[in-house]
């Protein structure tokens, strides 16, 4: 008896989520329809509302991908919305030719399809792009491309999420859904400093995310602001094309080998933390590279006073995993710079007091998170940087039905690790308010005549 009243209770709940939805979309557009600055505001742009019956992706990145495969394949729809034209597009527009993963393949594959088995330890730019589009056909997986997210909002009185977005003819689509999960990445806009004198320099000033090659820049003087792993590589590119680059080091940086004695340090490093604790295996790590490389310091890049790991762990500041670069500051092909001052015609000065001539200037600045310019009225992500305010591995869910996936700083392992705990909090949900439909649907449809003899 009490099952049977619990069901019926369960169908009343269910034709009132719906009744209540339907009643609250009618009164929207019955206020839009009779507002003079919403008619206006229409008759500049085209307006629709989409309901979604599953969660939203937003971003079709490497993450996204993830955390629509996990729900696929838990039997739950997704829409993915991306701004650009294509999957991945930091990884297809922003990235420069002779890219390769840092990590080896298997610490990069997404969840639920490994890389080829002939795919090399270390993928290309354009092998991993070839993965991603398999990825993305294999779990048959549509993104609506050229979509731009200007705002997201819940809206407490319906438990909806209202997510508006830009096409490129400037129309405005609404999509409405219980779920919403930012996948835009740590990586959304690039990070460009300040300086004064940039508009008197005169020469090219650009990001990372322009630069293909150094082919542009044979025979040039070239500035590379930034130490990280893209301004390492960059300045080693540079020398390939008989540039003389020079790498402003402002910060101190830990730089590691990519593989110790043929073991890719990454992994070596995260099978020592299973026996012994993080302090013990930094100490381990930076003796192989004061050991490999010498102390750094008389090149003019200081270490951190943390180790690699621990200050991995506390900041998110990723180490330096070396490919040939640093045997070029040894030898003098790549000349190490202190902070910029200011540019002029030209020449740069630094706050040592140098003034040096150079071509072009290239910043590999790094990246940053935008989800804090288009996701309203939430305490999950923080103002100061737009990343989860819950330190890894607790940053994939906030409240109402708001996920993240892929901004923890943990790269691609911590994506996929993010689009399983997604998929699984979700499915709890999506069964349940199946059960509720299906029984709904069970007491509101006539009965199905038995067949005729």
């Amino acid at each position: 008896m009490m099952c049977e009243v619990q069901l019926v209770l369960d169908q009343l709940l269910s034709t009132i989520y719906i009744a209540d939805f339907m009643d609250y979309l009618k009164e929207l557009e019955g206020k839009r329809l009779h507002d003079h600055f919403e008619a206006k505001m229409a008759a500049k742009t085209t307006r629709r509302r989409i309901f979604v019956p599953g969660p939203v992706v937003v971003g079709a990145g490497p993450s996204g991908l993830a955390a629509a495969a996990c729900l696929k394949e838990k039997g739950i729809p997704s829409l993915i919305l991306e701004r650009a034209n294509c999957i991945a597009s930091l990884w297809q527009l922003k990235t420069y030719d002779r890219l390769r993963l840092h990590l080896p393949k298997q610490f990069c594959e997404l969840i639920l399809m490994p890389f080829p088995s002939d795919f090399p330890t270390y993928p290309t730019k354009q092998q991993f792009l070839a993965y991603l589009n398999a990825y993305a056909e294999h779990f048959d997986l549509k993104p609506v491309f050229n979509m731009t997210v200007v705002s997201a909002r819940f809206d407490s009185r319906c438990g909806l999420w209202f997510v508006k977005t830009l096409g490129l003819k400037n129309e405005e689509t609404e999509y409405v859904c219980q779920w919403l999960i930012v996948a835009t990445g740590e990586n959304a806009e690039e990070v460009v400093p300040e300086f004064e004198g940039v508009d008197e320099f005169g020469g090219p000033i650009l990001h990372t995310s322009s630069y293909k090659s150094g082919e542009l820049f044979r025979g040039k003087k070239v500035l590379v602001v930034g130490c990280g792993n893209s301004g390492m590589e960059v300045c080693l590119d540079l020398c390939n094309y008989n540039a003389s680059p020079s790498l402003v080091v402002k910060d101190s940086v830990h730089i590691l080998p990519q593989e110790i004695l043929g073991i890719s340090t990454f992994g070596l490093s995260i099978w020592l933390l299973k026996w012994f604790p993080m302090r013990l295996v930094d100490h381990f790590l930076l003796l192989v590279s004061r050991l490999m490389f010498g102390d750094t310091a008389q090149f003019g890049i200081n270490r951190p006073e943390r180790g690699p790991l621990e200050l991995k762990s506390m900041t998110g500041k990723t180490p330096v995993l070396d490919i040939g670069t640093l045997a070029k500051i040894k030898t003098g092909h790549i000349r190490v710079c202190k902070a910029i001052k200011q540019l002029e015609h030209q020449t740069v000065e630094f706050i040592d007091g140098k003034v040096e001539h150079f071509d072009a200037v290239i910043f590999a600045t790094g990246y940053k998170s935008n989800v804090t310019s288009w996701l309203k009225e939430t305490n999950m992500f923080s103002e100061k940087n737009g990343l989860p305010r819950k330190p890894f591995p607790n940053g994939w869910k906030g409240e109402c039905g708001l996920y993240s996936v892929g901004l923890t700083q943990r790269g691609l392992l911590g994506a996929s690790l993010d689009a399983r705990r997604i998929a699984e909090d979700i499915e709890h949900s999506w069964k349940a308010e199946a059960t509720h439909f299906m029984a709904f649907t069970a007491c509101a449809l006539p009965p199905t005549p038995p067949p005729q003899p």
